[in-house]
């Protein structure tokens, strides 16, 4: 045997024996975990999600393994929590057991551990949220001052999609920009027009990074992001179109600081650079200019993802089912008319729409992984031991699709909203946007906007596919972190 052999043999031998430790280390840290599918040394339970339907396989696992189970991404064991009485437990009853951020390699790997919303440096995160809530309350969030831009942002809209005569058009290229603009305005105290090549710019990144994030890309770099982040593939483009997006948003920081008025701020980052100001001889303090640019960037880019693509799915479902269509049409025109604006106030009397716009967003099922979390101490749950800092998903999707919850759970229904009067009932289950202390920061912004953009659409225009009816497929493109619409063609025609 010569040299070259000896030494094949010998990396031979040692990746053997490293495959069986890892293995037999799997199986110990499996103690006491809540059962689940067998894993693999190295890969963990990867072959059963090889295929990229990573939502779908994690749901069929509940069946076999009930409620609460073990799925190991790699070597990194996760705790997965099904169904709306578990979830409930872990994200509002026993919330700040399970209060962390998980991973999610995709993002922090630029974030970071910075920022609001992917950080689970809790102390930054009390002080980042607490913070931020003040200060878009201040600049309008929830109050009748953003009623009136979102009303004005919409009406840009609806002058903008008339002046398409009823052509055929990809309709995600014109909500976007509507939507976009009002997150803009709480963030950088400015809108943009519709024509602005850098809005353009900005909302593409926004939604071509989210859906590489969502893919098997995404997910597989998830699962070993020490060995993907040297490969090639389309999960570099994720850090790519980040870094321009962080580029930006640093930019627009440079902005505000030459220009910042500490007596009168304009915005979110305004406020933020004063809040700098005032704590700059603290060493512990988390007001500094890379948790400015990564929270700023962070709000803005969940405010425009998730208004974008739940308006333009609830277009495409509606084509689908033109009877509900005309429904929303007939009381919109029973309460408001044709000739004012909608008002928050009339959602009281229009039961019915109120019911489409939440089941929109829970037959659209935006989250269906929620946001991963991570246990804050040692934990007891259905008997189990999780150890602390152990990754959970709570899945949102089982939520919304619980039957015990809806009558209707796997069908666009209404009636899973309304009672047997035809009036609106609320529905504990519905969490679209997760619920407890981790909530989504902008729940009310987002409330605001789907009625006021939903029904001054639909006041203005009905909806005609180039296509048949039955050939609208709803079903999602991508599912992972996020679901998003299969692209579709539509006419917005004048009523």
């Amino acid at each position: 045997m010569d040299s070259s052999e000896g030494l094949t043999l010998l990396i031979a031998l040692c990746i053997s024996c490293l495959i069986v430790i890892l293995g037999f280390k799997i199986i110990w840290r499996n103690g006491n975990l809540p059962p689940g599918p067998r894993p693999l040394p190295l890969l963990g339970n990867l072959l059963q999600l090889r295929k990229g339907d990573f939502v779908e396989t994690l749901q069929k696992f509940s069946k076999q393994y009930g409620d609460v189970y073990t799925v190991y991404l790699g070597t990194r064991p996760v705790v997965v929590v099904t169904g709306y009485k578990r979830v409930k437990e872990i994200l509002i009853d026993r919330g700040d057991e399970f209060l962390a951020r998980g991973d999610i390699s995709t993002f922090d790997t630029v974030y970071k551990n910075y920022g609001i919303a992917f950080t689970n440096n809790m102390h930054r995160w009390r002080e980042l949220r607490r913070f931020s809530l003040s200060a878009l309350r201040d600049f309008g969030m929830g109050k009748r001052s953003t009623e009136e831009r979102i009303l004005e942002e919409v009406t840009c809209l609806v002058a903008e999609l008339k002046r398409t005569k009823g052509a055929i058009l990809d309709p995600r290229e014109y909500l976007g920009k509507a939507v976009c603009n009002v997150i803009f305005f709480l963030m950088f105290g400015n809108r943009q027009d519709y024509e602005d090549e850098e809005l353009i710019n900005v909302i593409n990144l926004i939604n071509e990074t989210f859906v590489i994030v969502s893919s098997p890309w995404g997910q597989l770099y998830d699962v070993f992001p020490g060995i993907m982040r040297f490969l090639p593939g389309r999960h570099q483009l994720i850090f790519k179109y980040m870094k321009e997006l962080l580029n930006y948003i640093e930019k627009r920081v440079n902005m505000h600081q030459k220009t910042l008025d500490p007596d009168n701020p304009r915005d979110y980052i305004d406020a933020f650079l004063i809040k700098m100001e005032k704590e700059k001889m603290d060493p512990k303090t988390e007001f500094h200019l890379r948790n400015l640019i990564t929270s700023t960037l962070q709000i803005f880019f969940a405010g425009v993802e998730t208004m974008s693509t739940t308006i333009t799915y609830s277009i495409l479902i509606l084509m689908k089912h033109p009877q509900i269509l005309a429904k929303v049409h007939k009381e919109i025109d029973r309460v408001i008319g044709r000739n004012r604006c909608p008002k928050l106030q009339d959602r009281s009397q229009m039961p019915y729409t109120e019911a489409v716009i939440h089941e929109m967003q829970r037959f659209i099922n935006l989250a269906p992984l929620g946001l991963p979390r991570r246990t804050t101490r040692d934990v007891k749950l259905q008997g189990y031991s999780i150890p602390k800092n152990t990754n959970v998903f709570p899945m949102l999707g089982t939520v919304l699709k619980d039957p015990s919850c809806f009558p209707y759970p796997s069908e666009f229904n209404p009636q899973n909203f309304l009672d047997g009067n035809g009036e609106f009932k609320q529905n504990a289950a519905f969490m679209p946007l997760s619920a407890g202390k981790r909530v989504c920061l902008g729940e009310a912004l987002v409330r605001m906007e789907l009625f006021l953009f939903f029904v001054t659409i639909l006041q203005n225009f009905t909806f005609k596919s180039p296509l048949p009816i039955e050939e609208l497929d709803i079903t999602p493109a991508v599912s992972g972190i996020g679901n998003f619409p299969k692209p579709y063609k539509v006419s917005f025609i004048l009523r």
